[in-house]
């Protein structure tokens, strides 16, 4: 499959390097947004950032493996967050529901920080390579793991199965309502506490027995 080359910032040339290639990945993560995956030319995303296309394959092999990049990027970076945020709550000793909230707390801010990205991973995960859908897959199936170990914390009765099933509702609430707020005149810290609470109302409510 094609791969992301390594990048290598230990001299001055390589720090430039690793620049420009962060540059793609940032306009990859713009023009992916805005037109989709299948819009955007591996040349649209040099031209973005002033690099030629044949100057591209310094960094990718192609798009697929930007596209790659992308999302094995984000969906590790939520990871990491999650069991940050777990690993401190044992810490602490937290009951689920404070975990859940920092949770969705997070989860919140990060899809309204990151519109882009989460828009991609939410629109084009479907053209992924194998092998990167199948990381993406295991990265985000141990990010949701987090959230369900605190679910059946909280709702001993249900299964593994519902609590998953609660996670992914919240993620959907979540991740499909950023460009909304976006475009809202209307006071946006406001509506990110109100949206994290609305997220936060579907995990922790009892369910019909």
């Amino acid at each position: 499959m094609p791969q992301a080359l390594p990048a290598d910032a230990s001299t001055p040339r390589a720090a430039a390097k690793a620049d420009r290639r962060q540059a793609l990945l940032a306009a990859a993560e713009r023009l992916f947004a805005e037109h989709g995956y299948e819009g955007v030319r591996l040349e649209d995303l040099g031209a973005a950032c002033g690099i030629s296309g044949p100057g591209i394959y310094r960094h990718f092999s192609g798009k697929s493996a930007v596209l790659g990049t992308l999302l094995v990027r984000v969906s590790q970076d939520l990871l990491d967050g999650g069991e940050q945020i777990e690993q401190e709550a044992e810490r602490l000793d937290l009951p689920p529901e404070q975990v859940l909230a920092r949770l969705t707390t997070f989860q919140t801010d990060f899809a309204l920080d990151h519109r882009d990205i989460i828009t991609v991973q939410w629109r084009e995960r479907r053209h992924l390579d194998p092998p990167d859908a199948r990381e993406v897959s295991r990265l985000q199936r141990t990010y949701i793991a987090v959230w369900a170990r605190q679910l059946l914390r909280l709702h001993p009765h249900e299964d593994q199965a519902t609590a998953v099933f609660r996670a992914q509702a919240a993620f959907g609430l979540i991740n499909s309502t950023p460009h909304s707020v976006r475009r809202s005149h209307t006071d946006r810290a406001g509506r990110r506490r109100l949206l994290a609470e609305l997220a936060l109302a579907a995990l922790v409510h009892p369910g019909t027995p």
